[in-house]
């Protein structure tokens, strides 16, 4: 990435500053491509906190922001949640990790199998991305095959990123278009292919297409949308009848819609599920659950890591899973998306701009419905940049967490609308461009690197 000069006038100095000192030491500038400041409003936007509570962070420049990005669907609960924070130092006290195992790993593996309907058995691990790739893994230890059909967004790792090999756009429909695979060895080409979602019918050919060599499907069961009706019961069917693990990866789906994550509450049940983010409020922690026969093949598998057995990050989890339930999480929630929707259309028609807030209520989203669809990157841009001079920090996508409440919504209300109304007119005029104080906002991940 090339170095982002300081913007004189910028709101934000303290975080140019330090990210012009990460580019010096730091490849890409972060660890995370959602926190590169180029998915927002560079030189507007904060790109460092420096403490965050509840709904809310400050930044090292000293502005005051809610979080809609709720650390990128990490944080359940909200910032610092006292019960899970408590635990937590309790057991730093104890000790995070030993030579030997500890009761912890076994009472979080009872509790993820007492409520999500696919569990069986449990591996763990620290991160999302970590998670597929030991499912995948298993998945074709367990099968003898080498092939996976995947949809949606599932991490970094080498199995994933082997899909652009064999065609260099074959990632673009699954949220980060333009990757190349660089470092992927070569040999992979063909051993990942991408799925359509919603399309059973066309999942059925390229099971034909590929027949007796699909180890696994493994797809996000939902993101912001709700699947057709019939087709992930269909998906289920023809992982049977063609030998495939089927894999939900919930890692940002979760206890976002109950207990029994998005399988429970949408009624299908996959061979396998990868949890993350949701289950631990904020605190490194992954699962990978499944059906017994599928799962326990895996202690043939040499997949191991000190880590995983690290005590902070089980404590933090269980207590999470206990807490969720305890307050009804899920359904606060989901009432609150339901009203954040119905207040943003509101807004939306009273100031007269083509907008609808829209998708499932636990995550809900902008879409801006122009008539020149290559406006919407700048009106995008435009709208994460005024809403951060507002104290709201995030983008299209609203990620919920239970410590948003009523003064959260007031606030958001408000900068809504004026906002609307600076896109309204912004587009009477043909100037959005010209109200941006950044470059637009962007997707694509090649333009990201360079």
């Amino acid at each position: 990435m090339k170095s982002h000069q300081p913007v004189a006038s910028s709101r934000v100095p303290k975080s140019l500053e330090l990210f012009e000192r990460a580019l010096r030491l730091i490849p890409g500038g972060t660890q995370l491509v959602s926190r590169r400041p180029s998915r927002s409003s560079y030189g507007v936007s904060p790109i460092y906190a420096e403490r965050a509570n509840g709904a809310r962070f400050w930044d090292v420049d000293g502005h005051e922001y809610i979080d809609w990005m709720s650390g990128i669907g990490s944080v359940l609960l909200g910032y610092c949640d006292p019960v899970v924070d408590d635990a937590v130092r309790e057991q730093i006290s104890l000790g995070t990790i030993y030579s030997i195992n500890h009761e912890l790993e076994i009472e979080l593996a009872e509790a993820l199998c007492r409520h999500i309907p696919c569990a069986e058995m449990v591996r763990y691990a620290k991160c999302g991305g970590e998670a597929c790739a030991i499912a995948v893994r298993i998945a074709r230890g367990v099968t003898g095959r080498d092939r996976v059909l995947f949809c949606g967004y599932h991490g970094w790792h080498d199995w994933y990123l082997a899909a652009n090999l064999a065609e260099s756009s074959g990632l673009d429909a699954h949220l980060l278009p333009d990757i190349e695979p660089i470092g992927v060895p070569r040999g992979l080409a063909g051993t990942a292919v991408p799925f359509a979602y919603g399309d059973a019918a066309a999942l059925g050919e390229q099971l034909g297409q590929h027949r007796g060599q699909i180890a696994a499907i493994i797809m996000e069961p939902l993101r912001s949308e709700l699947p057709p009706d019939g087709y992930l019961a269909a998906v289920r069917q023809l992982a049977t009848k063609h030998g495939a693990v089927l894999i939900f990866d919930e890692v940002s789906a979760g206890l976002r819609f109950g207990m029994g994550g998005a399988q429970g509450a949408l009624g299908v049940t996959p061979d396998m599920a990868v949890f993350a983010k949701s289950i631990s409020n904020g605190y490194p922690m992954a699962a990978v659950v499944g059906r017994r026969e599928v799962m326990e093949p895996a202690a043939q598998m040499f997949i191991s890591s000190t880590y995983w057995s690290d005590t902070i990050g089980l404590r933090a989890a269980l207590t999470t899973l206990r807490e969720v339930e305890r307050r009804g999480v899920p359904h606060q929630l989901e009432v609150f998306g339901a009203k954040l929707k119905a207040r943003l259309n509101a807004i939306a028609s009273e100031v007269g701009l083509p907008a609808v807030c829209c998708g499932v209520d636990v995550h809900p989203h902008l879409e801006f419905e122009l008539d020149n669809p290559q406006l919407v990157p700048a009106v995008k841009t435009l709208y994460i940049q005024e809403m951060a001079k507002r104290g709201c920090h995030g983008n299209t996508a609203f990620y919920l967490n239970a410590a948003q409440g009523d003064a959260e919504l007031e606030q958001t209300a408000a900068a809504v609308r004026e906002v609307f109304a600076i896109i309204r007119d912004g587009l009477a005029a043909d100037n959005v461009s010209q109200l941006l104080e950044c470059a637009p906002q962007h997707d694509a991940f090649r333009r990201l690197v360079r």
